[in-house]
């Protein structure tokens, strides 16, 4: 059993930025691929971005793509996700998920077995 702590969110202008943390609780978390998804009001859960057990492969959204970075170390059981140049319409629960990698990068929600519980980032105009 995994579990997840998101961090770092909260309130920030338009072109500013934040880094959102995902600790793990697991000692084998260097196994397990993240994922990061968003969820606005009244909207349906979407993938932000991905990152592989090693760090070496990363997969983004095209909205956030050269806006958003996620990174990993595994040392400290933490991946990040730091975001800049934010938008109005980057305002969301920001969730990470984790799941054991199958050396396959997955975009899909359902495919990530362990869930945190969420962290609130607002983006004012």
């Amino acid at each position: 059993q995994v579990q997840l702590v998101e961090s770092g969110g909260g309130l920030v202008q338009a072109g500013g930025s934040l880094r959102l943390s995902c600790k793990a609780s697991a000692r084998t978390f260097g196994t397990y691929d993240v994922g990061w998804f968003r969820q606005a009001p009244g909207k349906e859960r979407e993938f932000v971005a991905a990152i592989s057990w090693s760090g070496t492969t990363t997969n983004y959204v095209d909205s956030v793509k050269g806006r958003f970075a996620c990174s990993r170390d595994n040392a400290r059981n933490t991946v990040y996700l730091q975001m800049n140049s934010l938008k109005p319409e980057d305002t969301a629960v920001y969730y990470c998920a984790a799941r054991n990698s199958d050396m396959v990068l997955y975009i899909s929600d359902y495919r990530y077995n362990y869930w945190g519980q969420g962290t609130q980032v607002t983006v004012s105009s």
